[in-house]
C-alpha cells in the first residue's frame, strides 16, 4: 500500500496556533501524543481532538491571568502534553512563549525571566524548587508561577499555584483573533557559550516555513512516530520533533526519562528519531565497550559487519562499485546488524543528527549497521534547521544542501552566511548584537567556517573557536576532541593551544574505563594516580592513535587529567551540553601554564 502525505502549508494556516487547530479539524481521531502515566503506570494515547479540549482549559486557566498579546509568558517542564498544552493555550492568546531548559542553573533562569519579563512561569514541584526557590524573590514581574505536580504551596508567596487549582475552571473557545505569522511567536535564548545569553525572537511565519521546508526534504507520514527526547526548549526538537509532525499529520512518543530511553526505544518502537551527536556518541561508546568483552572472533565479524554495510550504504549512494564482498551482506546482517538495530526499536526509517558536529566514524558504524542516519545543521537564529542530508544523497562528512527556500553563501574567512524565511528577527533588546550578526541585506552570519561543493555544506570549524599556534597553523579543535573521545576512556576532551607552540588537552575520564586501566597498569586506587607518567605515556598513546590521520602539528603533546565531569550544574556545560571553554580554561589555568612551563 502506498503512503501517503497530509501536509498543512503554512500559507493556509499562518500562525502556529493555526496549524494546530486545522490538525484538529483534519485528523480529529488520529493520536497525536503517546506518554507514559505515571498514576497507573501504562502507555496512554491522545487523539487531537482530545488534545484540542486539554487545550481550551488551558487557555481558559491562562486567559484569567490578565494578560495582553505580546506579553511573555515562560515554561520548564520535561517533554510532555503539558509543554504542548501550555505552549499552544498560549499561541492562542497571542502570548511569546519562553521555554526554558530544565537542567538550566538557577541564575540563568531568574537573568532569561528577568530580560523578558515574565509574567507566568510554569515549571515542575519539589523536584526543582530547591534549586529555582532562592531566585524566585527576585523576580518582580512574574504575577503567576504554577507548579505541574508535587506542588509545594507557600503562604508568604501567594503567586504560586498547583496545576489541579490553576486549571479548575471552565474551557473555552480554541478559536483566536491573533493570526499575523509574523508576530513573534517564542524568545528562545542561546546556550551563551561565551557570555549571556541572548534571546532569540522567532516569528510563527519562521518556524512554520522552517518545518514545512524539512517535509520537502524528507517525508513524513501520518503513521510515523516519533520519539521526543531532546528538550522542547531546543528549538531541533521544537520544530522537528514537535509543530513537523502537526504538520503532517504524525504521532509523537514522549520518553519517561534518559535512563529509560533505551527500553522505550524498544517499547514503542518508533519510526523517527531527532538526536544531538551526544547520543550517538555514547551508543557507540556502549558498543565499543561490549565488543571489547567478546572475543576476537565477535570483534572481526562485527567489524566485516560494518565495513560490508558500510560499502552497501557507498554502492547504493552510487559512490562506490559493486564487490564480491556483498554478498555477504545479507547473512552478517540478519546475524549481527539486525540485533542491533533491534535494540533501537527495529523501525527506524530516519535518524537525524544535529546541534553539533558528529564524528565521521560514528556516522559510519550506524550506516554501516544499516540505521538511516542523515546529519544536518542549523542555529537557533534560523529556527533552526539550514541544511540536512537527504536519503537519496547522504554525504556523512557534510551536513547536506540547504533546505528550499534558503540561500547561502560564504563570506570573509569562509562563514557561512545564510538568508530566507527562517532566520530571526533579531535578538531581544540586543540592536548592537543583532547588527553584528545581520548583514543590512538580510544575511545572517553563522559564525561557521564551510566548504560549500555541489551545494552541500562541510563545517570545517567555528571561528570563534578556531586555534592559531604560535607558529601560524590553524586548528579545529572539535575535529580532534571528537577523534579522542571515540576511545572509551575519555569521556570529554577539551583541545587547548591558543598562541601557543603545540596542542595540549583537558580530559574527563570516564571512571568505569579508568578503573579497567589504573588495574592494568597497576597503579593506586588514588587521586595522584592521574598525575603519574606511566599514565600519560598512556593516554598520549591513545591519543595519537586516535590522530593518526590528522597533520604533525596537530597530534597532542601533554594532557592534564582529570575525573570531575563537566556539567551544567557546575557551569562547564551549557543546558545543550556544549563546553564552554574559557571557563574550563580559567578552572583549569595552572594546570594548563604547567604543561607548558
Amino acid at each position: 500500500m502506498q503512503r501517503t502525505t497530509d501536509y498543512i502549508a503554512p500559507d493556509h494556516v499562518h500562525t502556529l496556533h493555526g496549524l494546530f487547530l486545522e490538525r484538529i479539524s483534519r485528523s480529529p481521531q488520529a493520536t497525536a501524543y503517546r506518554y507514559f502515566n505515571k498514576t497507573n503506570e501504562t502507555w496512554e494515547d491522545i487523539a487531537w481532538q482530545a488534545m484540542g479540549e486539554r487545550v481550551a482549559t488551558w487557555k481558559a486557566a491562562l486567559a484569567k491571568e490578565q494578560l495582553a498579546a505580546g506579553d511573555r509568558v515562560a515554561l520548564m517542564l520535561p517533554n510532555s502534553p503539558e509543554w504542548v498544552c501550555f505552549d499552544m493555550a498560549a499561541l492562542l492568546l497571542g502570548l511569546v512563549v519562553v521555554p526554558l531548559f530544565a537542567n538550566d542553573r538557577p541564575e540563568n533562569i531568574a537573568y532569561i525571566l528577568e530580560e523578558t519579563g515574565t509574567k507566568v512561569l510554569l515549571c515542575p514541584g519539589l523536584s526543582y524548587w530547591n534549586d529555582l526557590e532562592p531566585v524566585l524573590n527576585r523576580l518582580k514581574n512574574i504575577q503567576r508561577i504554577v507548579t505541574l505536580d508535587f506542588c509545594k504551596v507557600q503562604d508568604e508567596d501567594l503567586r504560586i499555584k498547583c496545576s489541579s487549582e490553576w486549571l479548575a475552571c471552565e474551557p473555552v473557545a480554541l478559536d483566536t483573533e491573533f493570526s499575523n505569522g509574523d508576530d513573534v511567536a517564542s524568545i528562545v535564548f542561546t546556550s551563551g557559550t561565551t557570555g549571556p545569553p541572548k534571546g532569540v525572537m522567532l516569528s510563527h511565519r519562521n518556524i512554520l516555513e522552517n518545518s514545512y521546508a524539512g517535509l520537502q526534504t524528507i517525508p513524513i507520514y501520518a503513521d510515523d512516530l516519533f520519539l521526543s527526547f531532546l528538550p522542547m526548549s531546543h528549538m531541533l526538537e521544537r520544530t522537528v520533533g514537535y509543530y513537523l509532525p502537526v504538520m503532517a499529520g504524525a504521532t509523537v512518543a514522549f520518553v519517561r526519562s534518559l535512563p529509560q530511553l533505551r527500553e522505550d526505544l524498544q517499547h514503542l518502537q518508533p519510526t523517527a528519531l531527532i538526536a544531538v551527536p551526544r547520543v550517538f556518541e555514547k551508543i557507540h561508546a556502549g558498543i565499543k565497550n561490549s565488543l571489547a568483552k567478546k572475543s576476537s572472533l565477535a570483534q572481526r565479524l562485527f567489524t566485516l559487519a560494518v565495513n560490508t554495510g558500510w560499502h552497501r550504504f557507498e554502492w547504493e549512494q552510487k559512490r562506490a562499485s559493486w564487490s564480491p564482498l556483498l554478498l555477504l551482506h545479507p547473512l552478517l546482517d540478519k546475524i549481527i546488524a539486525a540485533k542491533v538495530r533491534q535494540q533501537l526499536g527495529g523501525k527506524l526509517r530516519i535518524i537525524i543528527s544535529g546541534g553539533a558536529a558528529l564524528s565521521p566514524e560514528i556516522a559510519k558504524l550506524f550506516l554501516g549497521l544499516g540505521l538511516p542516519l542523515c546529519q544536518g545543521y542549523g542555529l537557533t537564529e534560523t529556527s533552526p534547521v539550514v541544511s540536512v542530508n537527504r536519503m537519496e544523497d547522504n554525504r556523512p562528512s557534510g551536513v547536506g544542501p540547504p533546505l528550499p527556500g534558503i540561500e547561502v553563501k560564504t563570506g570573509k574567512n569562509n562563514e557561512l552566511l545564510v538568508r530566507g524565511s527562517c532566520v530571526m528577527g533579531g535578538y531581544w533588546k540586543d540592536s548592537a548584537a543583532t547588527a553584528q550578526t545581520m548583514t543590512a541585506d538580510g544575511w545572517l552570519r553563522t559564525g561557521d567556517q564551510v566548504v560549500i561543493k555541489d551545494k552541500h555544506i562541510q563545517i570545517i570549524g567555528r571561528l570563534k573557536e578556531i586555534i592559531v599556534l604560535s607558529n601560524s597553523e590553524k586548528v579545529a579543535p572539535v575535529d580532534l576532541e571528537m577523534a579522542i573521545t571515540l576511545d572509551p576512556l575519555f569521556e570529554q576532551v577539551m583541545v587547548v593551544g591558543e598562541g601557543r607552540p603545540f596542542l595540549t588537552m583537558v580530559a574527563v575520564l570516564d571512571p568505569k574505563a579508568w578503573a579497567e586501566l589504573r588495574a592494568t597498569l597497576h597503579l593506586p586506587d588514588s587521586e595522584d594516580s592521574l598525575h603519574s607518567n606511566i599514565l600519560q605515556q598512556e593516554v598520549l598513546a591513545r591519543v595519537d592513535k586516535c590522530l593518526h590521520s590528522f597533520p604533525g602539528f596537530a597530534w597532542i603533546k601533554q594532557a592534564v587529567l582529570t575525573l570531575e565531569p563537566w556539567t551544567v550544574e557546575n557551569e562547564l556545560l551549557t543546558p545543550t551540553l556544549k563546553i564552554k571553554r574559557e571557563k574550563i580554561a580559567t578552572l583549569m589555568q595552572k594546570e594548563i601554564e604547567r604543561m607548558y612551563a
